[in-house]
């Protein structure tokens, strides 16, 4: 290890799908992903949540997302008592955790961030609150990406009205207003990251920092520069399909997945019964899309540039991740945009969709499921869904001090082990249950460094026989234990029953095995009925019908 403490950057983008970028088969070009890959290490089996901002919630507490406070996604609690004074589901990042950025501003770190926040709306739980010296934050959980929203000065969607107020942006501890705070040629990707760069070129040399960059990118709506969306005009023309048999291809051919690998089938199929003039639309929602990885890695590019120059480059740990799988249907937009009905109308009133506009700031488009299970494959489903379609999401490491040139590891990982990760890299003791910390009693980790495997001493991240992981968001719900992975799923996704799967033989999960392997299946149901009690989960029943539809 170096003399000097290391530093950390983390990178999120947000909804990005398994195969999108480079170095995990796409057709994409990365050349800044791919360098961290070349010189760093792939997780191919990382886990998150099924959605956003409970996987930011494991990121920065280390625990799981019912017990530190995004047991359910704040834009779903909005209405109703059903989850109020409920421990686990405060709808920001609660106070029974330590944040990750906490621990590190305590530990003599200049903690910094540019980006989404989603873990609260509020001054006392913003970043400047949970621990970050310094941010520039979104602080919910999606938005216009060239800031163009005239629905928000529409008195009469009444819905919108905190966010015109002027209270989803800040700098540090104070709010900004949109429309005036905001830079005039605001783009979010390079918006934040000209403020993460900012940030890390100014800081003290002697001081380590801890750094996080978070992307409102690729979620919809897909909006990119012109000139970047033109650079794939006709790649995607023959079809999601097409794509998909490409990229399960390329997947092959760097071992990342088994030639024989049988990949789920996609969820909904539309494109076969398109017509001319809809496949032509749904190809250029797939070149936006694709512009908008294309801005995100160039970005990510001139971190790197920022990060070398400084002489900091190798000193440095960096991970990227995607936060959760693809997203196949508007899951944020019907609470936002009071109901389905009322998103159709706001998007007719003020935004333009035409096939020439699309991508622009005044367009609104996302690419529908055919594309997100394109990009997810082999695994089945995509964001929102507890297969590993939701779940399984790219990660690279970087950091030569510890982990070799270029490797891969298959090895089974979750997002909750990055927080002890990184404070064993930096030699950080973490907060004990039973000690206060900051003045208040804290919950202990759930996860577990990825330091003895990243640096060769172990042959896995976990014991890959015996380790227990959980999952539950909108009723939907998994239980997995070394290979075994029970899923309970409402139709017509699932069964309204428990199937069980083996993920090493079977990772696209179309084999259900629960009438033949009873006593597996029981032992792992017995695992959820203590994973549910451990967390303190509450069951919404058919609160949560809503999925059928996303």
């Amino acid at each position: 290890m170096p003399a000097k403490q290391p530093n950390f950057l983390i990178i999120v983008a947000d909804d990005l799908g398994y195969s999108d970028i480079g170095p995990f088969g796409s057709e994409i070009p990365t050349p800044a992903l791919d360098r961290l890959a070349a010189d760093g290490v792939r997780l191919t089996n990382f886990h998150t949540a099924s959605a956003c901002s409970p996987t930011r919630s494991m990121l920065f507490s280390g625990t799981d997302n019912h017990i530190a406070g995004l047991g359910q996604m704040a834009e779903h609690m909005a209405s109703g008592d059903l989850y109020k004074d409920r421990p686990g589901y405060e709808g920001y990042l609660n106070f029974r955790v330590a944040a990750l950025s906490e621990v590190m501003q305590d530990a003599g770190y200049h903690t910094i961030m540019s980006g989404k926040w989603h873990l609260g709306l509020t001054k006392e739980t913003s970043p400047s609150a949970r621990g970050f010296d310094e941010s520039f934050v979104f602080l919910s959980g999606c938005g216009n990406h060239y800031n163009y929203e005239p629905q928000l000065d529409d008195p009469s969607h009444a819905i919108f009205t905190p966010m015109n107020a002027g209270q989803f942006w800040m700098k540090d501890d104070s709010f900004l207003d949109r429309t005036k705070d905001l830079p005039k040629d605001f783009y979010s990707t390079t918006t934040f990251t000209d403020k993460l760069v900012d940030y890390i070129s100014k800081s003290d040399s002697e001081k380590p920092f801890f750094s996080y960059l978070a992307f409102t990118a690729p979620h919809w709506p897909l909006q990119a520069p012109r000139e970047v969306i033109h650079k794939y005009r006709g790649l995607y023309d023959e079809g999601p399909g097409v794509l998909r048999g490409k990229r399960l291809q390329k997947l092959v051919d760097m071992g990342i997945i088994p030639k024989d690998v049988e990949p789920a089938p996609v969820t909904v199929e539309q494109w076969k019964s398109m017509s001319e003039a809809e496949r032509a639309e749904s190809a250029r929602k797939m070149e936006v899309f694709a512009a908008m990885v294309d801005v995100i890695d160039q970005n990510i590019g001139r971190v790197i540039d920022c990060l070398e120059a400084k002489g900091e480059l190798d000193n440095t740990f960096i991970l990227f991740m995607s936060d959760n799988g693809a997203e196949g249907a508007m899951l944020e937009a019907i609470p936002l945009m009071g109901g389905a009905g009322s998103v159709t109308k706001i998007i007719d009133k003020y935004y333009d969709n035409s096939m020439e506009n699309m991508g622009a700031g005044d367009s609104y488009i996302w690419y529908g499921p055919e594309w997100a299970c394109a990009s997810m494959a082999p695994s089945r489903g995509f964001k929102t869904w507890i297969t590993e379609g939701g779940i399984r999401c790219p990660c690279l490491i970087r950091y030569p001090p510890l982990c070799e040139a270029g490797t891969i590891t298959d090895s089974f990982a979750t997002v909750m082990d990055i927080m002890p990760t990184i404070a064993d890299i930096a030699g950080v003791v973490l907060p004990r249950p039973g000690e206060p910390f900051r003045g208040r009693s804290v919950v202990p980790l759930r996860g577990s460094t990825w330091k003895p495997h990243l640096g060769g001493t172990s042959p896995s991240f976990h014991d890959e026989e015996k380790t227990i992981t959980g999952w539950e968001l909108f009723g939907l719900r998994a239980i997995r234990k070394g290979a075994w992975k029970a899923v309970y799923m409402i139709a017509p996704r699932g069964k309204d029953r428990w199937e069980l799967y083996n993920m090493d033989r079977d990772p696209g999960e179309l084999r259900d095995l629960a009438e033949t392997e009873t006593k597996i299946l029981g032992e792992l149901v017995e695992h959820w009925e203590a994973y549910y009690a451990e967390t303190g989960m509450f069951d919404p029943g058919q609160e949560f019908s809503m999925v059928k539809h996303c």
